[in-house]
């Protein structure tokens, strides 16, 4: 059985996303996965799930700093507005190049952003994910 019901991608590098969603599986780390190329299109789907119930709400949110068009900071603001009781259950992550020491300290100091994890993901940071922050839910 998997760890999570529901993980949500963003980032606009496709070869990224799916080097992510295959150590996912790998990991049986979720049952389902979701990637997004743009934040605006991740953002319409999490409004429409949190629309339906609690229920259908991403259980963790991989997110990227930098990306075209609406960046991970725009993203985490509109997030931000979405009801509380969706997401009050997801747990969302940076997962980014940025190398930018004031984008991980942004990150870090950010209340909606559980942690900052420098790209790739690994089975590592999906390990620090489990006992960190799943199994103290």
């Amino acid at each position: 059985m998997s760890t999570l019901k529901k993980v949500v991608l963003v980032d606009d590098d496709q070869v990224n996303n799916f080097v992510c969603e295959s150590i996912i599986r790998n990991e049986n780390f979720a049952d389902e996965i979701i990637s997004f190329d743009w934040a605006e299109d991740a953002l319409k789907y999490l409004q429409e799930e949190s629309d339906k119930g609690v229920d259908n709400f991403p259980d963790l949110i991989f997110l990227d700093i930098n990306m075209p068009g609406m960046d991970g900071w725009s993203f985490i603001h509109e997030y931000k507005k979405l009801p509380e009781q969706a997401t009050a259950h997801c747990s969302l992550f940076m997962l980014s190049s940025a190398v930018d020491r004031k984008d991980i300290l942004t990150a870090k100091s950010n209340e909606e952003v559980k942690e900052f994890f420098s790209k790739p993901l690994s089975s590592e940071i999906l390990n620090i994910i489990r006992e960190d922050y799943i199994q103290n839910r």
